[in-house]
């Protein structure tokens, strides 16, 4: 497999993502905006500072969240400015 931007496996792209603001989009359409702290195999995730969104606004401050790997749908480690 080829490294291209030092990522060599999927969970190289989480890791080079942590301390970074990600969003991510879960099953019950849902999506919540935060910086990640920590993640595992199973990618559960640990959010700081999380906002949930609904349809691209602000809905509540959740703050420190744990999010069940299995609910998530994609992480996305891009900008999620507005």
């Amino acid at each position: 497999m080829n490294m291209v931007n030092g990522i060599e496996r999927p969970l190289d792209v989480l890791n080079n993502a942590k301390g970074k603001e990600v969003l991510v989009q879960l099953k019950n359409n849902r999506q919540m905006v935060g910086t990640l702290l920590a993640f595992d195999i199973h990618i559960n995730v640990v959010l700081d500072n999380a906002k949930e969104l609904v349809e691209g606004d602000e809905r509540r401050s959740m703050g420190l969240t744990f999010l069940r790997g299995d609910t998530i749908i994609f992480i996305s480690p891009a900008s999620v400015a507005k």
